[in-house]
């Protein structure tokens, strides 16, 4: 039997592989994300259909309303607008007929002055009274109504009183005399009758 020769080389037990600790640490790392995502709470639910179908009728019915508010104050603001007009039409010629109605108060001074039997001043007289007839006239398509309360009962909206006078014939506050008519421009007061009234005894 051979005997084993002292020469050769003894072999040494193979060490187990152990990993390098910077490979240690990735495991390490990857291990604490994948437990950190699965730990992780899960993304906020979706809303349902239902939920969403009633948001979107919220949101309708809130657009609808501002729709019809903005329609209410459009129509609010063509309305304002439509009564200015309406009045500064009416109203504008406040200030002429104004100015006119001196004129209708000579004219019917002179007519009165006129009456009577004197044939010398009967044609002036005519001529003063068509005259005085034309003024009324176009006054009246104008919309200016005269406002002569004789025998009326006194109305403080459309008459001024300048006396009162003891009258037993007549009932207390009875307009008993016009010293001056009164005039309105469709239906508003531009100047009122000045008057004498009646009082009880």
């Amino acid at each position: 039997m051979a005997e084993q020769d002292p020469k050769q080389p003894e072999i040494e037990p193979r060490e187990a592989e152990t990993e390098s600790p910077e490979a240690q640490v990735e495991t390490a790392e990857e291990a604490g994300v994948a437990d950190a995502a699965e730990a992780a709470p899960e993304s906020a639910e979706e809303p349902s259909l239902e939920e969403e179908v009633s948001r979107l009728q919220d949101d309708l019915a809130a657009a609808r309303d501002a729709a019809l508010r903005a329609q209410a104050d459009a129509q609010n603001v063509k309305r304002r607008a439509e009564q200015d007009v309406e009045k500064a039409r009416k109203f504008a010629l406040e200030r002429f007929a104004g100015e006119l109605l001196p004129v209708v108060d000579n004219l019917e001074r002179a007519l009165e002055s006129a009456a009577g039997d004197d044939e010398a001043i009967k044609p002036i007289a005519e001529g003063v009274e068509l005259t005085l007839k034309s003024f009324l006239d176009a006054l009246g398509k104008q919309n200016i109504e005269m406002v002569d309360p004789a025998g009326e009962p006194f109305d403080p909206n459309l008459h001024q009183a300048m006396s009162m006078v003891e009258n037993s014939e007549v009932e207390p506050n009875t307009v008993i005399a016009v010293m001056q008519k009164g005039y309105t421009l469709n239906g508003r007061l531009i100047r009122p009758a000045m008057v004498m009234v009646s009082k009880g005894g």
